[in-house]
């Protein structure tokens, strides 16, 4: 679940969608995202400051909050 919410904003925020690719880490008590979009994307993604990556974030945690793990994204080069 918190994979596919993380790429459907995603692509909507960049111009290359195709490019997006998110991988899931389990761990124990927690669940890491790694999202890795074109090199021409990047800024779309992280925006002003980071103000962008960190509302995705806090969707993610609003999403994942009943589950009782942690969930983290991690933006790539």
């Amino acid at each position: 679940m918190e994979k596919e919410l993380v790429e459907y904003i995603v692509k909507s925020l960049v111009d290359d969608p195709g490019s997006v690719q998110v991988n899931v880490v389990e761990g124990e008590k927690s669940t890491i995202l790694e999202l890795r979009v074109a090199p021409s994307d990047i800024g779309k993604v992280i925006g002003k400051h980071g103000r962008i990556a960190k509302a995705i974030r806090t969707v993610l945690q609003a999403a994942t909050a009943r589950s009782g793990k942690h969930t983290a994204l991690e933006i790539l080069d």
